[in-house]
């Protein structure tokens, strides 16, 4: 485990990437989670990170530091990736949400079996509370100070308009809060079912390295 470096640059990130590869004197394809919105290996967002990675072409990047072809993808995505794959929506065909909640919030979509890129729902607008992310993520629990009950709050009404909107049948939430959250007794009230991520905080880690598994 590296810290990250500050500033997070692409290129400084990039080094870390190369200095795990050669840890593990790793030569295979390197996938990798980027939180944000990813096209064909380019990044075109960057709401939490330094602003330096819009149009910044990370697969190419990473392949020319570390030597090796790589697959980068929305965090999010690869979290739910993994869920689908080897957790909790496995058996499930239906309309799945995944939503990774932590500093920020990533929300990914699978409809039967095959997912939707790039949702970006975290940044949605709630009446009356402005963006879902700004109001509900880890980081504003820390920056607002809020109790746990009053958190749950938050992300049971951002759940309900989610569902409101797409009408799933079945919400993952993974991040950091899925290993808080206790399965027998979810604190949310939506009518679809709720349950934590299996894979825990690692999701997006095994979905990356899924995803690059599948590089031709």
């Amino acid at each position: 485990r590296i810290p990250t470096p500050q500033p997070a640059t692409p290129e400084a990130v990039a080094e870390v990437i190369k200095e795990i590869c050669k840890h593990f004197k790793w030569k295979d394809a390197v996938g990798c989670g980027y939180p944000g919105v990813v096209q064909n290996g380019v990044a075109k967002t960057a709401a939490n990170i330094d602003k330096t990675w819009i149009d910044t072409n990370v697969e190419g990047l990473i392949q020319k530091v570390t030597g090796s072809p790589a697959k980068v993808l929305n965090d999010a995505d690869a979290a739910a990736i993994a869920e689908m794959k080897y957790g909790a929506g496995r058996k499930n065909r239906g309309l799945i949400i995944t939503i990774t909640i932590g500093t920020g919030v990533g929300v990914a979509m699978f409809t039967q079996k095959k997912l939707v890129p790039n949702c970006e729902l975290g940044h949605i607008f709630l009446p009356e509370f402005g963006e879902a992310e700004k109001w509900m993520s880890d980081g504003a629990r820390k920056a607002l100070k809020l109790e746990w009950d009053e958190w749950m709050e938050r992300i049971d009404l951002y759940l309900k308009h989610l569902e409101s909107l797409f009408y799933p049948d079945m919400i993952i939430i993974g991040g950091g809060l899925a290993k808080k959250l206790d399965p027998g007794k979810m604190p949310f009230t939506t009518q679809c079912k709720v349950v934590p991520a299996k894979l825990l905080n690692e999701a997006g880690i095994i979905g990356a390295a899924y995803a690059a598994s599948k590089l031709e």
